[in-house]
């Protein structure tokens, strides 16, 4: 049996690819990583142009009804091009909640305007998907919502946020409702913002398709789309550590020529390629294998944190001193990468949860 792209799909990526290229220099991620405004609305109306906030709305909604597998397609050449833009929480989580789980009207209401880039929504799952901090978590009774929210995704030009309640509910709450205030939060990626809202009674409209199985839905597209996003940057390091290494020269020679080099590079490459497969099957299964998804999402974003993790430090050590410096920018790509192996959810505690799932822990304990 092949598990291959169709040719759509490789259509699909290579013109997202081209768009960036031309989009997305880096000496455009470094402008806007620099300023308070952590999107670019250029590179975000190009991707809106090529129907990228599409992907996952329905066509009934004007969307292109695609696949989880295209949207990780997607966030491969966003990982490789370290895009300041609101892909995972706008064009794949809320669309993918208020689709699973939206009314009829709220459908009607937000979907076509996700589809076409006209509103950003944030996501505030983070207490829900990797556990609560600080005492943040969400509360919802009477159409109302009190309490906290970290790590939100998307926070910073959203016009609606999908809020999960502590009881695994989800609820559509305006950016401008009443008793809601939002504050940025830091973090080592420049080019995705997080934020902190604060909930005081403030008015929300519950999706009332809503399940914690919904929430189990989102997360597991999360961990297989943050895992897609890291292969990509991954890919763009070992790029760049080998286009350096064939034309840095010492001692008279390149240093691409020195053993020592050469299996750097081949242990990057030869670690990272296998988590191709991971990433694309854990997308596909998504809507083919439902059953299996969870488990393989946790799998894909375990296993690309760790390799990615070693392809950002290794990539950097081949360009020796240079590679900590702000002249190449490398450190854009290796951000990216601590970012997604840790936001909602690091490795230990995917493969923690990966156990639970096939009751590895209790044979454990039985043993």
């Amino acid at each position: 049996m092949e598990f291959a792209l169709s040719p759509d799909q490789r259509a699909l990526q290579d013109s997202v690819r081209r768009s960036l290229e031309r989009a997305c220099p880096l000496e455009r991620v470094r402008a806007v990583a620099a300023t308070d405004e952590p999107l670019d609305r250029a590179v975000w109306q190009t991707l809106c142009e090529i129907g990228v906030p599409a992907l996952l709305v329905p066509e009934a909604h004007g969307g292109l009804g695609l696949s989880l597998l295209d949207a990780a397609l997607v966030a491969e050449e966003l990982g490789r091009h370290v895009a300041p833009v609101p892909f995972l929480g706008s064009a794949v989580l809320a669309p993918l909640a208020l689709r699973e789980a939206g009314s009829t009207a709220q459908q009607a209401e937000w979907l076509p305007r996700l589809a076409r880039g006209d509103c950003i929504a944030g996501v505030a799952i983070a207490e829900r998907v990797a556990g609560a901090r600080d005492g943040a978590g969400v509360q919802a009774g009477d159409g109302r919502v009190n309490g906290s929210a970290l790590f939100v995704l998307d926070a910073a030009q959203a016009d609606v946020f999908i809020v999960a309640d502590r009881s695994g509910g989800l609820h559509l709450v305006a950016a401008d409702a009443p008793g809601l205030q939002r504050a940025a939060l830091r973090s080592i990626d420049a080019t995705r913002p997080l934020g902190e809202l604060a909930f005081d009674n403030v008015p929300a409209q519950a999706l009332p398709g809503a399940t914690p199985v919904t929430l189990a839905r989102l997360r597991s597209a999360a961990w297989a789309l943050l895992a897609a996003d890291t292969l990509g940057a991954s890919w763009a390091m070992i790029d760049q550590a080998v286009a350096y290494a064939k034309e840095r020269r010492q001692f008279g020679r390149v240093i691409g020529s020195f053993q020592a080099v050469k299996h750097l590079c081949a242990e990057m490459a030869a670690g990272l390629e296998p988590g191709r497969a991971l990433v694309w099957y854990a997308a596909h299964a998504f809507d083919a294998l439902p059953g299996e998804a969870e488990l393989l999402s946790a799998h894909a974003k375990a296993h690309l944190s760790e390799t990615g993790t070693f392809v950002a430090r290794t990539a950097t050590e081949v360009h020796g001193g240079m590679g900590i410096t702000d002249l190449l920018g490398l450190h854009f790509w290796f951000k990216r990468i601590g970012f997604n192996r840790q936001v909602l959810g690091g490795p230990e505690r995917l493969r923690q949860h990966a156990a639970q799932l096939q009751d590895f822990e209790a044979r454990k304990e039985t043993t």
